[in-house]
């Protein structure tokens, strides 16, 4: 049972100076320190509080208190987010694949403003409940949630959620079907979505791992609307593929971080 005081120690450790916070990456002490929130939190406590700095500042999201401090302090994919910053305009639409708890959802549907849409893509059930959690605290009304995963077709894929990492952010697809360690989820290919809804100006896609079948299920959209894309990379072998597809599809790379591209039209 949360109670209050689940609260007030989640809040204060939430809100530590980043020096005590690096403790838990010590060794030794850092095993100590995690096992020791566990028992002083529930495993599910979450405390709203409000982003300190970045494009996000004023922002309120829902965060675990044990590892979302770099929320807090603007800190997560800044390169991504300066991005966003730089180049959404207001009435823009922009696609978030990936969007987990919508950290760039709501920055996005700050700047592109009540005449903008964001139309944010997140498979897991239990992140997307708190994704619409964020939405509605921050009283954001031009963010539209599919609870569906992004993929080269729609229908089904099988997914597999990693319960024991931070905020749930490595939950992966499936290649090959395996009723044992995966569940279905709806599967959205883009080519077809847009049939029923407006095409994005910009995308942003951390599908992990699964960003070259996103993006060859909207092949069609690339070729007629030239969004441009902030792309995350997974792997050596996903850098490669995915830099292959942009730019046989007519798009200029640019890094942006060690593990992002930005990808602009010709």
């Amino acid at each position: 049972m949360v109670t209050k005081t689940h609260r007030w120690i989640g809040t204060v450790l939430l809100h530590l100076p980043k020096p005590i916070r690096s403790l838990r990456r010590a060794p030794i002490l850092g095993v100590f320190i995690h096992r020791l929130s566990r028992i002083i939190l529930p495993s599910d406590e979450r405390v709203w509080a409000r982003i300190r700095s970045g494009p996000a500042r004023g922002l309120s999201l829902e965060l675990d208190p044990r590892v979302g401090d770099a929320y807090l302090r603007g800190e997560l994919e800044v390169a991504s987010q300066r991005v966003l910053a730089e180049r959404l305009q207001p009435g823009m639409v922009f696609y978030d694949l990936g969007a987990n708890i919508g950290l760039f959802s709501l920055i996005a549907a700050r700047i592109v403003g009540a005449a903008g849409r964001v139309f944010s893509f997140e498979p897991d059930a239990k992140v997307a409940e708190r994704l619409r959690r964020n939405i509605a605290h921050n009283k954001i009304s031009n963010v539209t949630v599919i609870q569906a995963g992004i993929w080269s077709t729609s229908g089904n894929v099988q997914f597999v959620a990693d319960e024991s990492s931070p905020e749930r952010v490595t939950g992966k697809f499936l290649t090959v079907e395996d009723q044992a360690v995966g569940v279905p989820v709806r599967s959205v290919a883009l080519d077809d979505f847009i049939q029923n809804a407006p095409a994005p100006d910009a995308i942003k896609c951390d599908v992990e791992g699964a960003e070259v079948e996103a993006l060859r299920g909207a092949q069609n959209l690339l070729h007629a609307k030239r969004p441009w894309i902030v792309c995350e990379m997974h792997s050596e072998a996903n850098d490669r593929q995915v830099r292959e597809l942009l730019r046989n599809l007519g798009y200029d790379l640019e890094s942006i971080d060690a593990n992002h591209i930005l990808a602009l039209p010709k």
